[in-house]
Formats: structure tokens, sequence, C-alpha cells
């Protein structure tokens, strides 16, 4: 078995396309998707008119429950503008992905962790703000009650495998469109992948074991970053174009 995971589009288009034309290059026909396709300040409609017609495998992630749990006023700043930017159909297409599922018997799909779409799995949020690995006692702690021996998730746009110590392993593809954001909870901090690049993961069982190979792609990410500072999001333009958010 050999597929491709991505996550965090967060309405990048150009690097979605991008990352799709890799997998394919690849020869690579299995795509799983594990949420935030849309909210962000640059261009949800145009990001699920490329995403709906790939035979893909999704999950929604929080950004993607917000648009469908609350109305306009009591969305957030990256919310609103992809809520206002889809259609009906669209919306009720995101409303048929399930927030978990298994991917043909072997793999465990979520956004964050099984049971919450909004907490960091393979990385921890310290008071001072720094970001960093989680112990593998809290990372084995979310993988209770999961007895696939892969295990995907995303949510903190950084790509990462960690090997639990009964054989599974745990992946985070990293994110395609977003390569930096900043956040409040649980305390303030910021994450930074460090380059532009759309990110994303190759999965395959080879042997019986599990091995990952992490892809990162070149695209025109400043044409994305110029499209963040006209919709008022210069912090964002900044990670898109660098990796960095200062």
């Amino acid at each position: 078995m050999r597929f491709a995971a991505i996550a965090d589009i967060h309405g990048n288009y150009l690097a979605l396309e991008a990352v799709l034309a890799d997998i394919r290059a690849l020869g690579i026909t299995d795509i799983v998707n594990l949420g935030d396709m849309l909210s962000g300040p640059l261009d949800a409609r145009r990001t699920i008119e490329i995403l709906m017609p790939v035979d893909a495998v999704h999950v929604l992630g929080n950004h993607d429950r917000y648009l469908l749990d609350r109305p306009p006023e009591k969305m957030g700043s990256w919310d609103r503008p992809a809520h206002a930017a889809l259609n009906v159909a669209q919306l009720d297409w995101l409303r048929a992905q399930p927030m978990t599922r298994v991917f043909r018997e072997q793999v465990f799909l979520c956004h964050a962790t099984p049971g919450n779409d909004e907490v960091y799995w393979l990385d921890t949020v310290h008071p001072d703000g720094t970001v960093a690995r989680s112990p593998l006692d809290r990372i084995e702690q979310f993988a209770q009650g999961v007895s696939q021996s892969l295990i995907l998730c995303a949510h903190t746009h950084l790509a990462r495998a960690v090997r639990l110590r009964d054989g599974r392993l745990i992946v985070n593809p990293g994110s395609v469109g977003s390569p930096g954001f900043r956040d409040k909870h649980p305390y303030p901090h910021v994450v930074e992948a460090g380059t532009p690049h759309a990110r994303y993961a190759i999965l395959e069982l080879a042997n019986g074991a599990w091995e990952v190979t992490f892809r990162h792609v070149t695209y025109d990410y400043e044409t994305m970053a110029a499209l963040a500072r006209r919709n008022g999001q210069p912090e964002l333009a900044q990670a898109i174009a660098t990796g960095w958010l200062g």
C-alpha cells in the first residue's frame, strides 16, 4: 500500500495544485486529506473547486467545523471570509465529511487527536510559548483505543513522525498551504515551518512496516503572499513567502 497524506491547505490553492501535481508525477493515486481545507484569507472557493473532484478520502479539521457549526458573526477572521466565498453545495459537501475515519482498515485518520480537533498531538505548547515535541507518554495516551498500525494527524502544520513503543507509527504530514501561524491556546505561541514549501507525506507499507517520506514542494508562494497582503493579512503573507512570521 502506498498513498499520499495532505493536510492544512487553508485556502492556498496554488500550493494545493503544486502538491497534487507532485503526487501525480510520482504515480500515486490514493490520497487522504486530514482537514482544515478552506479557512484563511486566501481563496476558499477556488480551493474547494480543485479539491472536490479529487478522488480522495477526507476528514474535517477544526476550521472546517467552524464553517458549519456557528453563524458567520461568531466566526473568526480566517473562517468568516471562507464561509462567505462558499455556496450551499460546497458547504453540504464539507458537511458530509466525518471527523475521523479508517482508511483501508489499517490507517486511522483524524485532524488533531481522535477525541478533540483542537489539541496538538505530537507537539506541546509550554507556558513560555515554546513549541516542542510532546513526551512519548502523552502521545501514547491520546493513541489509546486506536488499533490501526498507522495513525495520521495534522493541525500543528509541523511535519513529524513518532514511533510508539508498541510499533504503531503516528505521522503529521505538515501543512500544504500555511507554513506559519500565531495562536493563543493553550498559551500564546507561534508555529513556523522555516521554509515556504508546500508540505505533504507519502506513506508506504513495505515488508509489514510503515515508511514515511516527507515532501517539500516549491510553488508560486509570492503570488499567494501578495493575495494575503491584499486581504489585510501581512503576517500570514510573511509566513507564506518565507516560512517565518517575523
